[in-house]
């Protein structure tokens, strides 16, 4: 059909010679200091966090086996993943309006006219049949309005990918947090029945001994209010772990075997002791959220193009061919061929300020989208500020409360002895078995702490999500 084929060069020498109306972008200026504080400036030989994966972070085996049934089942990463898919089915459909939409069609149309309107005096009935191919309303894009709102449709794509990998991160520091917490707890739990055992033993030698008179009954009080107190501290830690079970399954999206349950704290959390803190242009605006911040700047910063070719004329082509015939056996005699073609142009005169308010809309949201980009950045300039700070002190923490932990015990050690003795009295005993077990109770709070803050730095400063 050669009136189709000069149609179809038409178009593409129109949409080869159209323009875009999207402004130059221009990443905006990192609103933080160049640097993190010297003060909590990490190994710079150190790969970056990014370029780890969390299977190779991780040294714990079982760790990463929950961490790998968090990936397989967590229904938030799921949800995170179909977003991706609707918004790769919505980019299609808006970069379908590049193409003319060309379609085939068939048609009969019967009419019965009058006697006195027919030229031979008589009732007639007229028929018309006809097939053909074309497209209708295809607007060509000379001033770019419809490769704009692709062109948004794609950031927008883009963004739930990074939103993708963003959450994955997210869950991996979940997954690892909850499994930790869940460790810590189970610790606590176990000391807490060692001690409540040990102030049974104590209980049992002090009843004895006031039994035989040997002790007063102020001692045998005290004594059994230690004992309760580790009962009460037993219960409650095992609630917790039972509550640590649950979150750690709701994350996992699936029950944990219990071979993957941690007995005790480990203190091989990560493989890698230190992680780099570099500068925010190199670290900060690799964070799938901060590049997620910026495809929504960049997708706001294609609709101002869309916005700005309303202004200008819009033409679209409605054409079709094909064959028509009064009976539907002459639809393919010769001579039956038909075409048409229906140029439309459009001039915007008069819309009281429509036109203009819309770019004044997507020029602002443009504007809204550079300040919650500039705060992602801040935001998140912040987190690793803050990680490294805890970073930077905690190993003198753990040193500290494990003189702590130490010297309590020798205290104890050294008071039991005076009691029985008979130099010290009952009283300065029971301090001591309170003093060792808060200390040991701290130690393990700092071990966590410890712990965590790994995964929060390889959580801040963007780490591998592959």
């Amino acid at each position: 059909m050669p009136p189709l084929r000069t149609l179809t060069v038409a178009l593409a020498a129109a949409l080869a010679s159209a323009c875009s109306l999207i402004p130059d972008y221009q990443r905006p200026a990192a609103p933080v200091p160049a640097s993190f504080p010297d003060a909590t400036q990490a190994a710079a030989a150190t790969p970056a966090a990014d370029t780890i994966a969390w299977r190779d972070y991780f040294a714990d085996e079982r760790l990463r086996e929950v961490i790998a049934l968090a990936l397989a089942n967590n229904r938030d990463l799921r949800v995170a993943a179909l977003n991706i898919e609707r918004a790769r089915a919505q980019y299609r459909i808006q970069r379908a309006d590049l193409f003319p939409a060309i379609g085939a069609s068939g048609s009969q149309t019967a009419q019965r006219l009058p006697g006195d309107l027919s030229s031979s005096g008589e009732a007639d009935v007229a028929r018309q049949y006809s097939a053909t191919i074309g497209f209708a309303a295809y607007e060509l894009d000379f001033f770019g309005r419809i490769r704009s709102l692709n062109a948004q449709a794609l950031e927008i794509y883009l963004g739930t990918e990074e939103a993708r990998r963003s959450a994955q991160i997210s869950l991996v520091a979940e997954a690892a947090s909850a499994w930790l917490i869940l460790a810590a707890d189970r610790e606590r739990l176990a000391l807490a029945r060692s001690t409540y055992e040990t102030r049974q033993k104590s209980y049992d030698l002090t009843r004895r001994s006031f039994e035989a008179g040997a002790v007063s009954a102020l001692d045998l009080h005290q004594s059994q209010t230690l004992l309760e107190s580790a009962r009460a501290d037993v219960a409650r830690y095992r609630s917790f772990v039972a509550q640590d079970e649950n979150a750690l399954a709701l994350v996992a999206g699936a029950p944990v075997p219990a071979e993957l349950l941690p007995a005790t704290l480990t203190d091989s959390v990560s493989a890698l002791a230190e992680l780099p803190a570099g500068v925010p242009s190199d670290v900060l605006a690799r964070r799938p959220d901060i590049l997620q911040a910026e495809r929504a700047l960049r997708a706001a910063n294609a609709s101002i193009g869309a916005a700005r070719a309303a202004f200008f004329p819009s033409i679209s082509l409605t054409a079709a061919a094909g064959t028509a015939s009064s009976t539907l056996g002459g639809l393919f005699d010769g001579g039956s061929g038909t075409w048409s073609f229906m140029p439309q142009i459009r001039i915007p005169i008069f819309e009281a300020g429509r036109l203009q308010a819309s770019l004044d809309v997507a020029e602002v949201q443009r504007d809204i989208n550079v300040a919650q980009y500039e705060k992602a950045i801040q935001s998140a300039f912040r987190e690793v500020a803050d990680a490294l700070a805890e970073h930077a002190t905690l190993a003198e923490q753990l040193d500290a409360r494990r003189r702590l932990v130490e010297a309590t015990a020798a205290g104890f050690r050294l008071s039991e002895a005076r009691y029985k003795g008979g130099v010290d009295s009952y009283l300065g005993l029971l301090d001591a078995q309170r003093s060792l077990y808060g200390a040991e109770l701290d130690l393990i709070g700092v071990r966590l702490s410890e712990a965590a803050n790994r995964v929060a730095l390889y959580k801040v400063l963007g780490g591998g999500w592959r």
